[in-house]
């Protein structure tokens, strides 16, 4: 019979009560003083005093620490936790610029408009430079003098995230939101 603790995945695994392998382990007690490094006798024992349980906070750490507390109560902490820290996440999306060699004064205009918008929503902006026949084995000065076109037309602050370097396609670079 396999046991159903030991088939979740390893981030979920927490060691409690017994199944903490230490001989020693720091010791915070339920109303969160430390009552310093005990055998793990002791500590079991302290943690059936107060009928709770003891959870195995820091395993990496000499000595893992250990908490005395409610199981239950330490799970829906932690469920708690993820919900904050996954609300605060957000997505960045990297958003694409297509230009060519010939392209006009207008339409680049309406593109670094374009790149504007992006950046003020937080988006990254990869501005590409596409390349085709001979265009590809021009020299890099005048390709990069031809992204620059464009990144003069953007009015929104910017930094560049990766420099212009060569992609399949021809050159590439990626801009963000200026940090404050």
């Amino acid at each position: 019979m396999i046991n159903w603790l030991y088939s979740l995945p390893l981030k979920i695994r927490t060691r409690i009560n017994n199944q903490i392998r230490a001989s020693q382990v720091r010791v915070i007690d339920s109303t969160g003083n430390n009552l310093g490094v005990l055998p793990i006798k002791d500590a079991l024992e302290k943690a059936r005093a107060e009928q709770l349980d003891l959870i195995e906070i820091s395993p990496n750490a000499l000595p893992p620490i250990a908490r005395i507390m409610d199981y239950g109560k330490y799970q829906y902490e932690q469920k708690k936790k993820q919900k904050e820290q996954h609300a605060k996440a957000r997505t960045v999306e990297v958003k694409n610029i297509q230009i060519k060699i010939g392209t006009g004064e207008h339409d680049l205009a309406l593109k670094a408009k374009r790149a504007n918008e992006f950046l003020k929503e937080g988006h990254r902006v990869k501005i590409e430079l596409f390349l085709s026949g001979r265009a590809k084995y021009l020299e890099q000065p005048f390709l990069k003098e031809r992204l620059d076109r464009v990144l003069h037309l953007i009015a929104e602050e910017y930094s560049i995230a990766e420099p212009a370097k060569r992609v399949p396609k021809g050159l590439a670079m990626i801009l963000e939101k200026k940090r404050k």
